[in-house]
């Protein structure tokens, strides 16, 4: 009788090489990342929890305007301003999902300079992150965090 090894046992294919536009794509990524979080860097967070966009020369919020309330939006560049100085508490606190997000940033700037230099890809990592279930759990963390948004807003505590 022959028995055969359970395919968890089994060699793997090592995968092949990316191709030389995939690499590209991976360091664009990889600059792309960079770049958001350069900028961020350079600009002043807003003590108000909001409107730090307006150093980048943006209009105020028309949401916010129009309806009293934050936008899904509102809070991430100032997130990411406080992110990109270490203060992680503050980045949390005045929008969860810019903080979140400008962690994925910092991922992304290595991850996809990994993967640009080396050409090996990660797949397999990405299947695994790109799932529906994390995509909507992402997304319920998204609507949570906007309500934090509204609410610390409301409240008048949404400044750091």
């Amino acid at each position: 009788m022959h028995s055969v090894a359970p395919s968890i046992y089994g060699l793997k294919e090592r995968a092949g090489q990316l191709s030389a536009g995939e690499r590209l794509f991976a360091a664009a990524v990889s600059a792309t990342c960079l770049a958001l979080l350069i900028i961020a860097a350079g600009l002043t967070p807003n003590a108000l929890g909001l409107g730090t966009h307006r150093g980048l020369g943006l209009p105020e919020c028309g949401f916010l305007e129009r309806t009293g309330l934050p936008c899904p939006s509102c809070g991430m560049t100032t997130s990411f301003a406080w992110f990109v100085r270490g203060n992680f508490i503050a980045s949390i606190y005045v929008q969860p999902m810019g903080a979140l997000l400008a962690a994925a940033c910092g991922m992304a700037v290595w991850g996809g300079a990994w993967i640009g230099v080396t050409g090996r890809p990660a797949h397999r990592l990405l299947s695994s992150v790109l799932s529906p279930r994390v995509f909507v759990g992402l997304l319920g963390f998204a609507l949570a965090a906007w309500g934090w948004k509204i609410f610390i807003h409301l409240h008048g505590i949404d400044g750091w």
